[in-house]
């Protein structure tokens, strides 16, 4: 049989050369170098593991591990706007073991877990190479604490709480206690203001039924305040402390629930040294009142 020129397979002009080269290789013209399979076994071995580790899920941890061992291991965070949250909180929240790269760490994942802090706010964390990570944070505010049962909480002006009391802390807040507190104090407070006499003699600001507000003085006075109008009473309330020294007699109620009327009731103590001044001034003709 005779073959034709027509007849032969002419390869594709860029496998050519490849072709070329790999002829020259199998016809022995080219001595391969002295420790080719040596260099072609660390290859695949080496191929081998890099794979392995990738679809093992392993990679970020060996990226870890060799970084930090090479100058990017993080030694030092810098925390700028915490006056509540400890630095310790936030140590712990970062999540460092002491061989943390900066260059594999998710600076998002460690902002998600700074922004569960209670105290927190907003939170930005950067990576600051080689080895600082710096953290800035705005925190929420505290407005008063609120004593429901027995349980205190320090809660923000629109009444959401944001950690329960430490008892060392936040002693200059205002009290406010009952259900319904919380969340009607700012306007209260606000109004007490504008009334620094009675405001700085208080010692808790009651709701009462999420309807009224009663003030528990320091002096241990409890006064009663109408639903309504309650801004009138406290006026009333300061002028007869003005000018009766109200507060530093044994009164232990002052009711002004009434439109117009303060009803008072005396100590325990102011009432029994009455009750003995009236026996001993009406004899027989005493007969016990109704203590207001």
């Amino acid at each position: 049989m005779t073959w034709s020129a027509h007849d032969a397979f002419v390869l594709p002009r860029f496998l050519r050369r490849p072709a070329r080269h790999l002829h020259r290789w199998t016809s022995g013209e080219v001595e391969p170098p002295r420790f080719a399979a040596l260099m072609a076994s660390a290859l695949l071995i080496g191929s081998s593991v890099v794979y392995g580790t990738i679809v093992g899920g392993h990679m970020p941890g060996v990226v870890q591990s060799v970084t930090a061992r090479t100058g990017f291991a993080i030694d030092n965070i810098e925390i700028v706007g915490n006056r509540y949250t400890s630095e310790i909180d936030v140590f712990g929240a970062v999540g460092l073991d002491g061989w943390t790269s900066l260059i594999g760490f998710s600076a998002g994942e460690a902002r998600e877990r700074i922004a569960r802090l209670p105290w927190v706010e907003k939170v930005e964390v950067q990576k600051v190479y080689p080895s600082t990570l710096a953290v800035t944070m705005i925190e929420r505010q505290p407005f008063a604490v609120w004593q429901q049962g027995s349980r205190l909480w320090v809660v923000e002006e629109d009444g959401r709480v944001i950690t329960p009391l430490a008892r060392s802390q936040h002693a200059e807040l205002p009290v406010v206690v009952g259900s319904g507190a919380e969340e009607h104090a700012a306007e209260f407070i606000s109004v007490m203001q504008g009334f620094p006499q009675l405001a700085s003699r208080t010692r808790a600001y009651i709701r009462v039924a999420d309807r009224r507000w009663d003030l528990r003085m320091r002096n241990g006075t409890t006064v009663k305040l109408p639903v309504e109008n309650y801004e009138q009473a406290l006026a009333a309330l300061v002028d007869v402390d003005r000018a009766q020294e109200l507060f530093a007699r044994d009164v232990s109620v002052v009711d002004m629930r009434l439109d117009g009327r303060m009803v008072l009731q005396l100590s325990e103590a102011a009432m029994a040294e009455r009750d003995d001044m009236l026996k001993e001034r009406l004899g027989r003709r005493y007969s016990p009142e109704k203590r207001t």
